[in-house]
């Protein structure tokens, strides 16, 4: 059963608008066939086709959209909490609901010195032992997704770091969801096109078809 409900979904982007012009242009064509095959080439000319055309004309930012809109990646983790507490089947159902693909995963166990290399930027930071004790405590599921605008739409749909406060202002999130405190939020989410190159990399290699694989040491 997935937690995550279809009617708490975040609004769709451009990008997975229904309207899409190539597929227009082949209705357009049926309709043609359509009319010549009853004899109704005049109907279509004078009626139908200029109705047809300027509703092409009303949408040339949807068709734009569709045409420009580039592929992203960013890299998912459900943390120990997310994975001991059984929501990994329904975090990955959203992810699919919500137009990502996922085009690498992996299960492992860190260890302290990879936890304290991937989190090098928070190693000043007074919470930095918890983090370490808390991401070594239980396998991880690493990802990577895919799709138009992955990173800003992976973060949106889990939700603000803290679980309490995203239970307020974000209560379908994913944090809000299965989150528990501000250190065991359930997930992570790269938090920009760079990092996520950086994190991607750190536990995948890319092959020669896109998709990520396992690096060996992992």
């Amino acid at each position: 059963m997935n937690i995550f409900s279809p009617k708490n979904q975040i609004p769709l982007i451009a990008s997975e608008s229904i309207f899409n012009c190539t597929n227009l242009v082949k209705f357009l064509h049926k309709v043609y066939m359509f009319s010549n095959l009853f004899q109704f080439p005049q109907f279509f000319t004078k009626m139908l086709l200029p109705f047809l055309l300027l509703s092409i004309l009303s949408f040339p930012n949807r068709c734009s959209a569709d045409s420009s809109t580039e592929t992203e990646r960013t890299l998912a983790i459900i943390k120990p909490d997310g994975v001991s507490g059984n929501h990994t089947n329904s975090v990955k159902e959203t992810i699919l609901n919500h137009g990502f693909k996922i085009t690498g995963e992996s299960f492992i166990q860190f260890d302290e010195d990879r936890v304290k290399s991937f989190y090098a930027e928070h190693s000043s930071r007074s919470f930095f032992p918890s983090l370490v004790e808390y991401m070594t405590s239980g396998p991880v599921l690493i990802m990577v997704l895919e799709k138009g605008n992955a990173v800003a739409d992976w973060r949106a749909l889990i939700g603000p770091t803290d679980p309490l406060k995203a239970k307020v202002t974000h209560p379908h999130s994913v944090r809000a969801i299965c989150g528990l405190n501000l250190q065991n939020n359930c997930v992570h989410g790269s938090d920009s096109p760079q990092s996520a190159s950086r994190e991607i990399s750190f536990f995948f290699k890319t092959t020669s078809s896109g998709h990520a694989s396992q690096h060996d040491e992992l």
